[in-house]
């Protein structure tokens, strides 16, 4: 039975900067574990034409294949700083970055993308394929904004969805292996628009209520996960301002594909994008049925 301790952490390279800091990410992942790191990159495929315009292609097309080659070394280098020459793969795919990465998250622990790029993976998470293959991808979606500290705690959104619980779940295994603090955060706000029904409501007893609900959520994570320490913050505000908050300093930011809102039913939720584009740090989108990250 394959488990995801078999599986590759895959990694998406573009030749970007930005690239590069995904590779850096998964490397501390990866390192320890046992577990391969799997370096992609995406070139086009050839399309079905003759004469001028398929010379005019293939000419493209083969420097698109040096410069992702080209990339792939780079990247491979940089991995191999930290892990051992045989635990780096690397694979030259054609089809389009999004189409590649979601084949690749078939089959991969986790998919790790810098947030911006220079080539083929420019964009990723800002335009409507790179939200739909955060909310469809196979296994959790990291997305890299910049050098994370190492030592940040990782923050994690709960809501009691069921994808919630996913995210929780791997956020204490990420915790557990970087040995830093695992931030359980519930945001909540008032349920009613309507100021006279508003008016009713006791924002200390719903404080009071949202603080145990979340407290019940984390309580089995001491039984698997001993070592790590835990703190829970219940906080007034929208959920995505407050997970956009909390990701300053945060080593990660980890939140489920959809809520359980009135906007759960979306194919990636409001959340999960506004944190994407957002968060100050990186971010890890999990849905509910995703295999555990170990």
């Amino acid at each position: 039975m394959t488990t995801s301790r078999d599986l590759p952490d895959v990694v998406g390279v573009d030749g970007s900067e930005s690239a590069l800091d995904a590779v850096r990410w998964a490397v501390r992942g990866v390192a320890g574990r046992g577990r391969p790191l799997r370096l992609v990159a995406a070139v086009p495929g050839t399309p079905v034409t003759t004469g001028a315009r398929a010379r005019a292609w293939d000419d493209r097309r083969k420097a698109a294949v040096a410069a992702a080659e080209e990339n792939l070394r780079v990247a491979a280098a940089v991995a191999t700083d930290t892990l051992p020459l045989g635990a780096v793969g690397t694979a030259l795919r054609e089809r389009t970055p999004a189409q590649v990465l979601a084949e690749e998250s078939q089959r991969a622990a986790t998919v790790v993308v810098g947030h911006r790029g220079r080539g083929g993976f420019r964009g990723l998470l800002l335009g409507s394929t790179g939200v739909s293959l955060a909310a469809t991808a196979g296994c959790p979606l990291v997305v890299v904004r910049g050098s994370a500290p190492a030592t940040g705690p990782v923050v994690v959104g709960v809501d009691g969805s069921g994808d919630a619980a996913a995210a929780l779940d791997f956020a204490a295994d990420v915790a557990a292996r970087r040995e830093v603090p695992l931030v359980a955060v519930r945001a909540w706000c008032d349920p009613a628009t309507d100021p006279a029904v508003a008016l009713l409501l006791d924002p200390e007893a719903v404080e009071r209520e949202e603080a145990e609900e979340l407290e019940r959520a984390v309580a089995p994570l001491s039984e698997e996960f001993p070592t790590v320490e835990v703190r829970t913050r219940v906080v007034h505000g929208s959920p995505s301002a407050v997970l956009t908050g909390a990701s300053d300093g945060a080593g990660l930011v980890v939140v489920g594909t959809r809520g359980r809102g009135p906007l759960s039913g979306l194919v990636l939720g409001s959340v999960a994008q506004a944190v994407l584009h957002h968060a100050g740090a990186p971010v890890a989108v999990v849905r509910d049925g995703a295999p555990p990250n170990r």
